[in-house]
C-alpha cells in the first residue's frame, strides 16, 4: 500500500517537472542570443533595407514599411538561421543534412559550401524547379523525397543517422530561431517607432525569433502572424481551432503541416494574434508588390501584405512593418499569377460575340474592338459547338483592357455595331 501510494502521488510531480523543464528549454532564447547571432552574421548576411512604401500606405490606410529580405544572396531570410547554426558546429562535424521546400535548403547549402561542409538536402517532390536547381548550384546533394515536408523530414533524419550527419532543422532549433530574430533587430534599428510587425508563419521559426527580439526591445509592439488558410497548423495549435488542411499552396514556403514545438511555445507567450489569408489574397499581394514596388516575392513573402489588405481596419493608422521574407518563385507560377491578377483587375477579359456567319463579320468585330482601344490576345471562331442557328457564328476573344469601365465600353461598342456581346 505504501509503495502504491508513493507512485500515484509522485507521478504527477514528475509530469509537472517534465513540463517545467520543457518550458525552460523553450524559453531559453533571449535577446542576447539574437544579438550574438547578429555579430556572427556580420559580413556574411546582408543588412537588408527597411523602407516606407507611400503607395501601399495610401492603399491600406496604414503606414507601411517593407523589409526586403528577398534581397539576400539566396533571396530569403532563411540563410540568417542557417549561417548562425553552421557557424557554431564543432570542427569534427562530417556534414549537415536538412529538409526544406527550398529557402532553408539554399541557406544551408550556401553557408555549408562557404564553410567547406558537405550538405545533403531532402526536398519534397513538389518543390519548384528553380529552388531545386539553385540548391544544387550551391554544391549540395539534393534528394527529392515525399510529397510533404513531414515525409521529407523523416527521410532526412534517416540519412542523418546513416551517414552521421548533423541534422539542421528549419525552425525547431534555438540557433536557427536566434538567427531569424536578427530581422527584427534590423527593423527596429532602422524604424524604431514601428507599432506592429506582420510576419508569415510556417513552422514558426521567423516569428518566434522576431517576437523574442522585438518584445525585448519594445514590449508594447504588436506581433501578428499570418498563415495561408490551406495550411493553418499553427493557428489550430495556438487557438484550438480545427481548420482543415489542404494539400498545396502557392505559398509553399509556409505550407507546413506540423508546427514547430519550440516556436509554438514562444508564439503562445509573445505573439498577439494569428490570422489566415486565402490563396487569392496572396496572389493579389504578389502582383501588387510587383507593380507598385517593382519587387519580386514568392507566396510566403507576400503573406504579410495579403493580411494587411484583407484586414485594413485592424491596422489602419498604425506604423506596420512587413517582412518580404523570400523571392524564390517559379517563373511559370509567376506568369499564371500575373495573368490571373489581370483578370481580377479587369485588365484581361474574355468576351463572347455572336454574329452572322458571312464574310467580313470577324474583321468588323476586331475593328470595333480596336477602335474601342482594346488589344486582342486570343480569337476562337466557333461554328460547330454552339447552340446558335446554323447561319450564325460565335466568336470568343480574350482582350487586354484598361479596367472594368473599359470592358463595359468595349461591349457597348460591339452592341452598337449590331453584335450580341457578353463578358464571360
Amino acid at each position: 500500500m505504501c509503495i502504491s501510494f508513493t507512485i500515484t502521488q509522485t507521478a504527477p510531480v514528475w509530469k509537472t517537472l517534465h513540463q517545467n523543464i520543457f518550458h525552460i528549454m523553450t524559453a531559453m532564447i533571449e535577446l542576447k542570443d539574437i544579438q550574438q547571432a547578429a555579430s556572427r552574421l556580420q559580413n556574411h548576411i546582408l543588412h537588408t533595407p527597411c523602407v516606407a512604401s507611400r503607395t501601399l500606405s495610401d492603399i491600406s490606410g496604414a503606414h507601411v514599411f517593407l523589409k526586403f529580405e528577398n534581397l539576400q544572396f539566396t533571396a530569403s531570410f532563411k540563410e540568417r538561421g542557417a549561417c548562425n547554426k553552421l557557424a557554431q558546429l564543432p570542427p569534427e562535424t562530417r556534414g549537415v543534412v536538412a529538409m526544406s521546400a527550398g529557402n532553408h535548403a539554399q541557406g544551408v547549402a550556401y553557408h555549408a559550401q562557404r564553410l567547406g561542409l558537405r550538405a545533403v538536402i531532402v526536398m519534397p517532390r513538389f518543390t519548384p524547379g528553380v529552388k531545386v536547381e539553385r540548391t544544387r548550384g550551391f554544391g549540395a546533394e539534393v534528394v527529392l523525397h515525399g510529397d510533404t515536408l513531414d515525409e521529407a523530414r523523416a527521410h532526412a533524419l534517416t540519412l542523418a543517422a546513416q551517414d552521421k550527419l548533423t541534422f539542421v532543422h528549419p525552425y525547431d532549433d534555438e540557433q536557427i530561431v536566434a538567427g531569424q530574430g536578427t530581422v527584427a533587430l534590423e527593423m527596429l534599428q532602422d524604424v524604431p517607432d514601428l507599432d506592429t510587425l506582420i510576419i508569415a508563419v510556417g513552422g514558426g521559426g521567423l516569428i518566434a525569433g522576431m517576437a523574442t527580439a522585438a518584445k525585448a526591445i519594445k514590449p508594447g509592439i504588436e506581433i501578428v502572424g499570418v498563415q495561408t488558410s490551406r495550411f493553418p497548423a499553427m493557428v489550430n495549435a495556438i487557438k484550438g481551432t480545427h481548420h482543415p488542411q489542404g494539400t498545396s499552396s502557392i505559398a509553399e514556403g509556409i505550407a507546413v503541416g506540423s508546427p514547430g514545438k519550440l516556436p509554438q511555445e514562444v508564439i503562445k507567450q509573445l505573439v498577439d494574434d494569428l490570422v489566415l489569408v486565402d490563396e487569392g489574397d496572396i496572389e493579389q499581394a504578389i502582383v501588387m508588390l510587383l507593380e507598385v514596388e517593382k519587387t519580386l516575392v514568392e507566396g510566403a513573402g507576400a503573406a504579410g501584405l495579403a493580411a494587411l489588405l484583407k484586414y485594413p481596419e485592424r491596422f489602419k493608422g498604425k506604423r506596420v512593418g512587413l517582412v518580404l521574407c523570400g523571392g524564390n518563385i517559379d517563373p511559370l507560377l509567376l506568369a499564371s499569377i500575373i495573368e490571373r491578377g489581370m483578370v481580377r483587375a479587369g485588365r484581361l477579359a474574355r468576351i463572347r460575340v455572336s454574329a452572322r456567319d458571312v464574310p467580313g463579320s470577324l474583321a468588323k468585330i476586331t475593328a470595333t474592338i480596336a477602335d474601342a482601344g482594346a488589344n486582342i490576345d486570343e480569337v476562337h471562331h466557333q461554328r460547330a459547338f454552339t447552340t446558335l442557328a446554323a447561319q450564325n457564328v460565335e466568336v470568343e476573344l480574350v482582350v487586354q483592357t484598361r479596367g472594368r469601365q473599359h470592358i463595359a465600353d468595349v461591349l457597348s461598342a460591339l452592341r452598337s455595331a449590331g453584335f450580341e456581346a457578353v463578358e464571360q
